[in-house]
């Protein structure tokens, strides 16, 4: 199973938009996906319809080591698309779990005890900080996809990013790598948008996505019903972009990584 992390210590950048609808999109390309809720504020969870009394087992408890993967994983509205949801729990977790041996490969163990052949893919969907919680799931994940916003600030944050990226492959994790940078509520109209697209481009080359989001309604209205965009209105802008950010996806995946 390919694991991902989707990480960007920035909030509001579209990081949990990027999951919830590149996760839909890849299981509507066939594949089988695991998206893993480490947020506790669980907003994935909460866009893809998962009820908070389904959530009797959670993220927490496969860091804690009291459920296994298979039995968090909980069926989603979308075929082929199952979701490990977050609760409140997790607040808590980056206190907890310093007094855990292997703090930093909770997440990384119980994800090795999934079942082969049940998940293609796996996505991270990480809190928007750097903490206990985005390491564990750096180290789990030897693949990191960052949302960027079309902002200035989004530039800063890279950078804080990419640092960590690096401390992480030094001291846990030295298969860690960006498998892409996807760029967010790109506002056509807007000149900065277009700058800072071009100022990314420039630095990280084909590392960006050639996909861009753009800033869309439909985007945002979506999680209010519990559904991704893509089955929300499957023919706005911002469906149609992350299907063809999925193809690009699918397209950087190692051909053999679908499970029999």
């Amino acid at each position: 199973m390919i694991r991902i992390a989707i990480a960007n210590q920035k909030g509001g950048v579209g990081k949990t938009t990027t999951a919830i609808n590149l996760a839909t999109a890849l299981a509507a390309s066939g594949w089988k996906v695991l998206l893993l809720d480490l947020d506790p504020q669980g907003n994935a969870s909460t866009g893809l319809g998962i009820r908070h009394d389904q959530r009797t087992l959670s993220s927490y408890d496969l860091l804690t080591g009291d459920a296994t993967v298979e039995e968090a994983a909980i069926a989603s509205r979308v075929p082929r698309l199952d979701v490990v949801a977050a609760t409140v729990d997790l607040s808590g977790a980056e206190i907890e779990l310093v007094d855990y041996e292997a703090r930093t490969e909770r997440l990384n163990m119980a994800l090795s005890g999934a079942p082969t052949g049940r998940w293609d893919v796996c996505l991270i969907d990480c809190p928007p900080s750097l903490g206990l919680l985005t390491i564990n799931a750096l180290v789990a994940a030897p693949s990191l996809l960052v949302p960027l916003q079309c902002e200035f600030f989004a530039l800063e944050g890279l950078s804080q990013l990419l640092q960590t990226v690096e401390r992480v492959r030094e001291r846990f994790n030295p298969d860690i790598s960006i498998f892409g940078v996807v760029l967010t509520m790109y506002d056509k109209r807007n000149n900065l948008s277009g700058q800072v697209a071009e100022d990314v481009r420039a630095v990280l080359g084909k590392l960006v996505f050639k996909t861009v989001i753009p800033r869309n309604v439909r985007l945002s209205e979506a999680p209010s019903h519990g559904l991704p965009a893509l089955i929300y209105d499957y023919r706005c802008p911002g469906s149609e972009a992350y299907m063809a950010l999925a193809r690009e996806t699918i397209a950087r995946l190692p051909k053999k990584a679908r499970a029999a």
